[in-house]
């Protein structure tokens, strides 16, 4: 009977300590799953705004968002140092004419393509730093819910 009472709490020890060492190892495969559905899964191209010819002015913001992975995400922020501030827009098609409406974060559907443009989702930089002359260049750090932070080169276009 002793030996019996010693062996019970034992085993209790090494169920509990084996299930906790399982609970790791799962949450260990969905963190390294989350991460490589999120910025290897992002891909940004074409980057561009339009020429500036003065600093302290707006300027639209368009790019083209790839997401290959299974879920969606959502771009949150914008940081460019061209820029004091940006906001994410989309266009109020409602009564009237077309408005710009800003929005908190711009939805990414999983397995599609999404391109910003200025008549539709886009990202306003707002109080420009500087002239912004086309044939010129900067980087921007375009923030992911899940993704993260990716870095994107995105070049300047002459003027509309």
């Amino acid at each position: 009977m002793f030996a019996a009472s010693t062996l019970i709490p034992n085993q209790h020890c090494i169920a509990t300590f084996t299930g906790a060492a399982v609970l790791v190892l799962h949450l260990g495969a969905a963190i390294t799953s989350a991460h490589s559905a999120g910025g290897e899964a992002i891909k940004i191209s074409d980057a561009w705004v339009h020429a500036a010819e003065q600093a302290g002015g707006n300027v639209a913001l368009s790019m083209t968002i790839k997401n290959e992975a299974d879920v969606a995400d959502a771009l949150l922020r914008v940081r460019c140092p061209v820029a004091n501030f940006s906001e994410k827009h989309t266009v109020d098609r409602g009564e009237g004419s077309p408005a710009m409406r800003a929005i908190p974060s711009i939805p990414i559907a999983a397995g599609s393509t999404t391109v910003l443009k200025s008549d539709a989702y886009h990202v306003m930089l707002l109080q420009t730093r500087q002239m912004l002359a086309a044939g010129e260049a900067f980087n921007c750090s375009i923030v992911f819910q899940k993704a993260g932070t990716i870095e994107t080169e995105v070049k300047v276009h002459g003027l509309p």
